[in-house]
């Protein structure tokens, strides 16, 4: 009997929520809604990618002409439609994608979290003889395999001549690190997610305008 009333409270209270005509309630169903459209998509977009980030802004030119600053980017599982292909392999097979040979893929550079993924072309992958041989492993305190990837608009690879504060040398990439390889871009909406902040707070500012429009409407005709 108690659950009962419990579960009545709860659908009234429900209600209450849904048909008050109050400034408050209103403008808290409308950001309600708006959280709940966001993480709708965002959840899609993960069972659809695999991944997370499963999209990034392009934020420089290191990938010009084949991606552009403010470009959209759909980032898929690394193992999705098959594992990454290397600019090398690439070449043998005659696969290519975004204007050249092999995959480009999103990675997190030394694996660190503090600063923003990186979206380069994968060049070849090298194990650790391969990288020691190639005389990478001077520049790394524990040389290990991984991927060796450049910027298409770049003239050199980024292992080991990229070099971030805080990190330092950019080692090549591991599969850990690897957040999955890019599947398309779309120009320009990139611009969004840089401007969030900006964005939701102008959403924010056209339901509050709305709801006012909307009360002086009522007042009128009451």
């Amino acid at each position: 009997m108690a659950a009962t009333n419990g579960l009545q409270r709860a659908a009234n209270a429900v209600r209450a929520f849904r048909e008050s005509e109050h400034p408050v309630v209103s403008l808290a169903r409308d950001i309600l809604w708006v959280v709940a459209v966001v993480g709708g998509i965002a959840l899609l977009l993960y069972l659809l990618a695999g991944t997370w980030p499963a999209v990034v802004t392009i934020e420089s030119e290191s990938m010009v002409p084949h991606m552009n600053v403010g470009d959209l980017v759909f980032v898929v599982d690394q193992n999705r439609f098959g594992d990454p292909v290397t600019w090398v392999e690439g070449q043998m097979i005659g696969y290519s994608s975004f204007g050249d040979y092999g995959d480009v893929i999103v990675y997190r550079p030394n694996g660190a979290d503090s600063v923003h993924p990186i979206i380069h072309r994968a060049m070849i992958y090298l194990d650790t003889d391969d990288v020691i041989e190639s005389g990478l492993g001077a520049y790394y305190d524990e040389p290990h395999a991984g991927y060796i990837t450049k910027g298409d608009n770049n003239p050199y690879t980024d292992q080991p001549n990229l070099r971030i504060s805080g990190i330092g040398v950019i080692e090549p990439v591991k599969e850990e690190w690897v957040v999955g390889k890019a599947l398309v871009a779309v120009p320009l909406i990139g611009y969004l997610p840089l401007h969030l902040p900006e964005f939701a707070v102008a959403v924010i500012l056209v339901i509050l305008v709305h709801d006012l429009i909307l009360e002086r409407r009522k007042g009128k005709e009451e």
